[in-house]
């Protein structure tokens, strides 16, 4: 439904923030649209520029990152089908972060100017719309003190938490496994460690039974304990 259908994965996904009714969706489904490909590793909005559109993830796994001094790359948040990650730009002109596919990526465009049209048409889609944004925040704030204060050990159990947790939302994890492609270097960028670090860790959570991996394909073998290890509470992810 994704590929062929942007503006239905769009409503799925406004309808599991709040109510949508018929004429809303209507109007959702009017809105302008363009699809774009994208090669791995490739941006979908890049650092500083000025966007003219918000995009939506269709196929894929695209991250948010930020790049410091020395070309080194800050993954800042991970995201999934269905999933909106520049939001903030219908209010701020400046991008202060890019957008990369991870992997070959599908995503469509939607103009500010139509958004925001429908938004005064219709202020339930755009508020619904700003609390996806608020979600986004406070998937930030997570990751903020995932990084900051967290072991190695607690940083990748975490992640892989929420990944699972988020993943099986948008119904694309199984009933304990989920498929991250992303490698060490990337996970190492996402938490803040060494490759050699992210290699010790996931070597130590698979010996201590928590996860099964083959491959990118993880397994939750303990739940409660992959939890305890991450210090995973995940009332910040809002899945009312």
């Amino acid at each position: 439904m994704a590929l062929e259908h942007p503006h239905e994965l769009l409503i799925q996904r406004l309808r599991s923030l709040g109510a949508l009714d018929g004429e809303e969706q209507e109007a959702v489904r009017a809105l302008p649209a363009r699809v774009r490909d994208f090669a791995e590793n490739s941006d979908l909005v890049r650092q500083g520029e000025r966007p003219v559109e918000c995009c939506m993830v269709l196929r894929g796994l695209v991250c948010r990152y930020k790049m410091v001094a020395g070309g080194r790359r800050q993954i800042l948040a991970i995201h999934f089908t269905g999933d909106l990650p520049d939001l903030q730009s219908l209010h701020l002109a400046v991008m202060d972060h890019g957008i990369s596919a991870l992997t070959v990526a599908r995503a469509a465009f939607f103009p500010h100017d139509a958004i925001r049209q429908l938004g005064r048409r219709h202020p339930n889609v755009y508020e619904l719309l700003m609390k996806q944004a608020l979600i986004d925040a406070s998937l930030f704030r997570d990751w903020i003190a995932n990084i900051g204060r967290r072991t190695a050990y607690q940083r990748i159990a975490h992640l892989f938490c929420e990944v699972f947790m988020r993943m099986r939302k948008l119904g694309l994890a199984e009933e304990d496994s989920f498929r991250l492609p992303m490698t060490q270097a990337e996970l190492a960028d996402a938490t803040a460690l060494s490759t050699v670090h992210v290699n010790r860790v996931l070597q130590q959570l698979r010996r201590e039974r928590l996860i099964v991996s083959s491959g990118d394909v993880h397994a939750i073998a303990d739940w409660d304990g992959l939890r305890h290890a991450g210090d995973f509470e995940e009332s910040y992810l809002h899945h009312d």
